[in-house]
Formats: structure tokens, sequence, C-alpha cells
């Protein structure tokens, strides 16, 4: 038994729906499942899932189902995919992965790129506006109520060769004493293409006492002109090192939105999660074409999500820091956390595989590129 920590489900929309296949169930692992050696299983794994009504469901016209299956055995209706790759199985017509040796996987160099080693001396560096980027100052959600974001919080130093971006976020107890920090490009002319950063995420503060509800994000997001319209878009990585949102301990989700209302509060979404620490340097990789939204975590595939939340609008890339709430610590004790970010990149149209995204960052710092941008506007 594999444990269920170690197991994911998400489900999600086909891209080209049949008479008896529209949605799917999507059973993953997470790295702390390890491997199989050949020949080997994993036993049995006890799986279940519901109707939010709890009315029944019917299976017989669902094209998965095998009504004379009544054991474990060999079943061609039921997939099994590595690395985007089908490994056993035939999914319905239409629907299988793309020849692996076929573009968009193996995309041409030239595609229009963003790429930043976050290269700078403090938030006021002048090539930071000049690389189209802005720290945030104004106030408002989301987070602790009263707090305010602190570009003085966003530094950089250099690691190992590499130059680091650092968000710290503080607090006392208080929103008044409480520290946010944002940075997020100008433009919003970011769609559909390959998402990357390396990114350190933290469980303990670097001072004071633990436990607080934080937040430490790499996301893509555009507005949201009205409650509940259909062409917002919004894809996170959401790190919580000591749980909030229900949750009780540390948490990993993706989510990829279609739309939202603030008051009182409704989501439409599909996320994907995994209960266990990140804390450390992790490769962060979203995809979006045009059947669905790929997410990866260190080379492994995290969740997939459907056709239903791809953006119909162009996005910002943002990264932040901060406080849900101050219910996890009620010390007056400063506190403060980092999250760490190493480089940025983007490439337009492309689904880039995590190894060709880390080939494309390898290439940049071997030219000396700290910094490139030639993704068109709107």
């Amino acid at each position: 038994m594999k444990g269920c920590g170690n197991i994911t489900g998400t489900f999600g929309t086909l891209a080209n729906p049949t008479a008896d296949a529209d949605r799917y169930l999507e059973i993953a692992f997470t790295p702390g499942a390890g491997s199989l050696a050949p020949g080997a299983d994993t036993g049995d794994m006890q799986l279940r899932f519901h109707r939010a009504d709890w009315q029944s469901l019917r299976q017989s016209d669902d094209y998965s189902f095998g009504a004379g299956r009544t054991a474990y055995g060999d079943w061609p209706r039921i997939t099994a995919q590595s690395g985007g790759v089908t490994a056993w199985g035939e999914a319905p017509g239409g629907n299988g992965p793309a020849d692996p040796t076929d573009p968009p996987t193996d995309p041409p160099a030239d595609g229009p790129t963003l790429f930043d080693d976050l290269d700078y001396s403090g938030h006021t560096d002048p090539r930071i506006a000049a690389h189209g980027w802005s720290v945030r100052s104004n106030s408002g959600g989301p987070g602790v109520p009263g707090a305010v974001w602190a570009p003085e919080n966003v530094t950089f130093s250099s690691q190992n060769g590499n130059s680091v971006m650092n968000l710290e976020t503080s607090t006392a107890g208080t929103g008044a004493s409480t520290e946010h920090t944002e940075i997020l490009t100008q433009a919003t002319k970011f769609r559909n293409g390959t998402y990357a950063a390396r990114v350190k995420f933290s469980d303990a503060p670097r001072s004071g006492p633990d436990g607080d509800h934080l937040v430490q994000t790499f996301f893509t997001i555009n507005d949201l002109k009205a409650p509940m319209a259909d062409d917002y878009a919004e894809y996170d990585f959401e790190y919580l090192p000591n749980g909030g949102w229900g949750e009780p301990a540390n948490i990993l989700y993706t989510t990829s939105w279609e739309t939202y209302r603030p008051d009182p509060w409704e989501a439409v979404n599909q996320h994907s999660e995994v209960r266990q620490s990140y804390a450390g340097w992790h490769d962060l990789v979203v995809t979006v074409d045009d059947s669905a939204i790929t997410y990866y975590v260190d080379g492994q595939h995290f969740g997939t999500h459907g056709a239903a939340y791809l953006p119909e609008r162009p996005m910002s890339i943002n990264f932040n820091q901060w406080l849900i709430d101050l219910a996890g610590q009620s010390s007056t004790t400063p506190r403060s956390y980092d999250q760490q970010v190493d480089y940025v990149l983007h490439v337009k149209d492309r689904v880039l595989s995590p190894a060709q995204v880390s080939a494309r960052v390898a290439t940049y710092r071997a030219a000396g590129t700290a910094f490139q941008d030639t993704v068109p506007a709107g």
C-alpha cells in the first residue's frame, strides 16, 4: 500500500467529449510514492468518490465501465500514462496524448520568451521597472485586513553564483504590524504556453515563533471584471506550510480558476493537492494549451485540469507571500518568513516538458543572458 498521502485524484474534462465519455478521474502519485520494480504492484488502492448530493451514479453509459468485470484483470478502457505517454489502454476517440516526438512537446527554439534570472540590486533598481516588473506597494487583499504590501522586503542576493530574489513577510500578531510582499509583471500579455520558476518554500520562520497561516505562491492571473465573469483566469501554485483554509498542516495546491464571486463567496475552479512538506527548492512548471492546464513539480506530473478552465484573456505573472489570517499563531512576538525565487520563464504558445525548461534555462545562463523579453504585448 502506498498510503493516502501519496495518491492524488483529480477530475477533468475531455478535450473531445464522446457519447460515453465527457469527464474523467485521474489517479496520480506524488514523489513520496517512490517507484515500482518490474513486475511489482502497489497493492490494493481503495478509492471512492460520490456526488455532492449523494445520489446514485449510473455507470452503464460510461466508457470505462465493464459490466462483466467482477475481479481484478487487464482492462484496456482504463489508461495508464507515464510522462504524458500512454503506457497502457486506449482513451476515448480523439483524447489520447500527442505523439511525444511531435510538436508541441518538441517546440521550436524561437518561441517568444520571457526569461529573467532576477539579477537586481534591490527593489529600487530601475531595471526592475524597465524589465516590466512592478513591486507592489498598494493596499488591499488578499490576506490580513490592515496589512501593508512592503516593497522594501523584496530583496536580492547571490547564491551559488546565481542571483536569488527573496520575499519576506512578517507580523507581530496584528494587522497593523503585518507586512506582505508581491512582485508582478506590469503587462497582462501572457496566455497559452509554458510558465516555469524555481522557488524555495519555507516551513519555518527566519525568526520568531512558527505557526502562522502563510501562503507562498507562483501564479498567473487577470482581473475579475464582475462577479462570476466567465473571462476570468488564474493558475496557482500555493504552498501553505502551516495549513489554513481548513487544512491542519502543510499542503501544496495547484488551482485553475474559471471565475468566482467574492460576496457571498462562490468559486468555480479545479484543484490538485498534496499534503506533505515542500520545504526547500522546487522546479514549478505549468503548461496551458488549447485543451488543458497541466502542472509539474520537480519534473513529476502534479495535476491536469480541464478545458473549462482555459484562459479567455491574457494574464500577468506573479509571486507573492502573505498571511491568510492571524489565527495560526496568537503571539505578539515579531516573526518573519522567506520565500525565494531563482528564475522565471515563459515561452508563448509552446508546451515544454520540465526537462526542456531546465535545458532552456541552462542555455540562457551559459550564454550569460540574465534577461530577455520577446513576448508581444496583448
